[in-house]
């Protein structure tokens, strides 16, 4: 019998109907509109309260034998940054408060993605042959906090987007990260470090 282990760890869970989900993966391409707030809890022009639940979010999960395991030092296709439509709510008094929100939605999808390169970026750094499966586990705790901290603070320094030319300012900045990190977008293969010679000759 072929000696294997399998590994399933996902880090972001929403409950959603599983008959209807509808998620979204990442992509520079894509910007959020008022159509992916799908939750019922969705209300634009109605009372004087505003609230953002985006739902994007970061997993991770594999699966591969002990061979595999030993010789697989990319991992980024098994991180993830997706956002849940279905359960995605958007409440604003008005149109111009929902499209400050709006934009604070897409900040933050695109700040989750900057998070989920660097945990990719910090698996391929730290990733040994000999390495014990949860290993991944301090790596995630460190990036998830950071990724907290900032979102947190992007709220309360834009007001969940209200003040526009703040959040525009904290948006560039992300996205200037995230092309610095072009290695490790989901798709992409990482180059090899290449070995000084004095390492080689020793």
């Amino acid at each position: 019998m072929k000696n294997s282990f399998i590994v399933l760890f996902f880090f972001f869970v929403t409950l959603y109907s599983t008959i209807a989900q509808q998620i979204i993966d990442w992509s520079p391409e894509y910007e959020l509109t008022f159509d992916d707030f799908l939750s019922k809890k969705t209300k634009i022009g109605f009372g004087d309260t505003y609230q953002i639940n985006s739902t994007a979010g970061m997993g991770f999960s594999f699966q591969m034998t002990n061979y595999e395991w030993m010789f697989t030092k990319n991992f980024n296709s098994k991180v993830t940054n997706t956002f849940n439509k279905n359960a995605a709510v958007l409440v604003a008094p008005n149109l111009e408060i929902a499209n400050s929100l709006l934009a604070f939605a897409n900040y933050q999808f695109d700040l989750v993605e900057l998070y989920a390169r660097k945990f990719r970026q910090k698996l391929y750094e730290n990733k040994g042959a000999f390495s014990n499966p949860t290993f991944f586990q301090p790596i995630y705790n460190e990036i998830q906090s950071e990724l907290n901290e900032r979102h947190s603070e992007a709220g309360e320094v834009s007001n969940l987007g209200i003040k526009s030319e703040v959040l525009k300012e904290l948006h560039q900045e992300v996205l200037a990260e995230i092309a610095e990190l072009g290695d490790f977008c989901k798709d992409c293969k990482p180059p090899k470090a290449k070995k000084n010679i004095e390492e080689k000759v020793q």
